[in-house]
Order: C-alpha cells, then structure tokens, then sequence
C-alpha cells in the first residue's frame, strides 16, 4: 500500500489513523508524545522524558504518513516525530473505535413551515419532532389577520388538545418575557431585562422541572435578542466517549440548584445529569441559581473540571435562530440548554411551560 492509502484525521485531542484498509486506531495526543522516539536515550533506549514534562495542551499542527511511519509534527515546538504502523498497530488501545459524534448545530431540519393560520397538524407535527428531535421551530408564511399576542391562546389549547398541559409557575401561566412586564409575578430575574443569557435549562430547582418550553415571538427586539438552543443529551453523549470521569462526575456528584428572590426561594439538591436515557434524558445547569459549590477541598477542582468542560462543549455547538412575530420555538427543557443574545428595543416573548399528560394508572 501507499501512503496515500493510509488516512489521518485530526481532531481535538486525539487522532485517527489507518492502519490497513480494513482497520483504524485512535491515539491521543499526550500518549503519542509521551511515546516519541527523540525522547528516549540513545544506547539504552529507556525514556528520558516523564508525561508530566509535556505541556497539558499538547496538540498537532499536522500529520501524515510517510513510508510506512506516522508523522506528527507538534504545534508547541515544531518537533517531528515518527511512529512506525507496524508499531502503532501492536499498541493500539483503540482499534476500530466507533466514535460518538459531536452535537449538531445546522437547526434547519428542525424547522417546520406554516401557514397563516396555526392549525392541529402543525401543533400535531411539532410536537411530534420536539419529542424525538428535543427541538423544533415552527417558521411562518404568510401574514396572519391576527396580532401574534392574540394567538397565544388558541396556540396553548391547540397545544393541550393535542396531548401536553399547560404548567405554571411562580412567574404565572404564561410569561411576557419584556422589560416592562406588568402582568407576571417574581419578575426580578434576567428573563425580564434585556441582557444576554447563556445557555441553561429552566427551573431547575424543582424537584421536577417543567419538560416543554414554548418561546412565542410577539415582537421582535430593534437589535438582538437571538435565540439560541444545544443539545445536552448529544454533548453528555460525546463527553461520556471521550472523558469517562467527567461524565461520571456530572452524573453521581449532587450540585445545588438555588434560586433566590425578594418573593420566592426554592433550593434543590441534584446531580447535572440525572438520567441518561434516550427518551428520559434529564438535565439541569443554570449558571445563574448555582449555588457555591461545599465540596471537600480535595473534590472541588474536580467537580470544576467536569462541569465547566461539559458546559463549554455545550456552548461550542449550539443552534442559533431568530424569530419573526408570529413564529415559535418548542424544545425540551429535560434534554436542552437555550439562551438568548443581549437586545435593545421593545422585545417581547412569550413564554409557556407544558408536561406530558401523566399516564392513566
């Protein structure tokens, strides 16, 4: 064979590479290095240089394979360095790894198109994709005869007669998420200002979170106020394959979830990954009511480590979308983070928390 026969593909941390046409070994980065030949002494061939020497970002700029050797040349000092197939092969600790794949962000498959007027089949269809999809943004073409704020209730018994119930909160029924909010209750939390909000799932200090969110566009912000939604239940998935411990951490170590008020306080203890299930999948993060961390002194930087590599791995891959008057989003609030930029203007959103009708016993 060729080298051209043999691919190499880069990714974060690790790399792929072909060993034959039939097979393929993953090597991270940190052991490739650990095991060059340049750091090895000349007549004993023992190792010269500790793991713990290597700088903890370690990557490669490129690699190929040249004369039946992979060549990797290293992004922090330019070094080259070669590792026979042959060799690769007898070391291979993961030969034909199927990897996970990293959580999508193209949102347009998830966008259904309706008419002028809401009807059932699209409240059925929606509805339908949210629960295998975890979102689903309903577009419209064609001007409605009625104002949005005017559609949100016939929407909301569309939505109940089609299987879900509505579920209140300490804000009300329905949230006017605007900056002069006269109709909610605790209005004195982000959702009702103008500032941006990172990604985040909502209410996550109840025992048992509202599982739907749909977000109405009833007027859109002069400048900003973006949406933006990132599936968790895929970024849980790709971390679990590539950073067993963090997984396990975000799924067995209980952080407390606090939300504080001048009317209303709720405090639960839980983990960020409650369940892992396809159809159960259970997340909460909220930056904004994480309470501090009580940690022995030795667990702190660890728990640290797992949330903010999971958080910032959902954050690199998220849908973003905007709404025009009249449009809607609907995700899962069990299995998404969503978030919205900063806006100016008068910005106005609808916000409506429904739950699965509970099966008949």
């Amino acid at each position: 064979m060729s080298s051209n026969d043999f691919s190499v593909e880069l990714h974060e941390r690790w790399l792929r590479v072909a060993l034959d046409k039939s097979a393929h070994a993953d090597f991270h980065y940190r052991w490739l290095r650990h095991n060059c030949d340049v750091d090895r002494h000349p007549t004993t061939r023992e190792r010269t240089v500790c793991s713990s020497d290597l700088p903890d970002d370690i990557r490669a700029r490129r690699a190929f394979v040249n004369d039946g050797a992979l060549v990797v040349e290293w992004a922090h000092d330019g070094r080259k360095s070669e590792y026979p197939l042959g060799w690769l092969a007898e070391h291979a600790y993961a030969r034909n790894r199927a990897p996970v794949p990293a959580p999508p962000t193209d949102v347009a498959p998830h966008e259904l198109r309706a008419g002028a007027r809401l009807d059932d089949t699209i409240v059925a269809a929606a509805i339908a994709h949210v629960r295998t999809h975890g979102l689903v943004v309903v577009r419209r073409e064609g001007a409605s005869a009625a104002p949005p704020e005017d559609e949100t209730e016939p929407l909301v018994e569309r939505f109940v007669s089609s299987g879900l119930h509505v579920r209140g909160t300490h804000f009300g029924r329905i949230e006017d998420l605007r900056t002069d909010n006269v109709t909610n209750q605790n209005t004195d939390q982000l959702g009702y200002t103008d500032a941006g909000i990172e990604l985040h799932t909502d209410q996550p200090f109840l025992d048992d979170p509202p599982r739907y969110q749909l977000l109405q566009c009833v007027r859109k912000a002069a400048r900003g106020g973006d949406n933006f939604v990132a599936d968790a239940r895929a970024a849980y998935r790709y971390l679990a394959s590539i950073d067993a411990r963090a997984a396990e951490i975000l799924r067995t170590v209980p952080l407390r979830f606090h939300r504080k008020q001048a009317a209303f306080e709720r405090l639960v203890v839980a983990p960020v990954v409650a369940r892992t299930d396809d159809d159960a999948f259970f997340v909460r993060s909220s930056y904004f009511t994480l309470a501090p961390h009580a940690f022995p002194f030795d667990e702190v930087e660890e728990v640290y480590r797992a949330h903010d590599t999971f958080v910032r791995l959902v954050r690199s891959h998220r849908y973003e979308l905007s709404l025009e008057a009249g449009e809607f989003l609907l995700y899962d609030n069990h299995r998404m983070l969503h978030g919205r930029s900063a806006f100016e203007g008068a910005r106005w959103v609808r916000g409506i928390y429904f739950d699965e009708h509970a099966a008949a016993g």
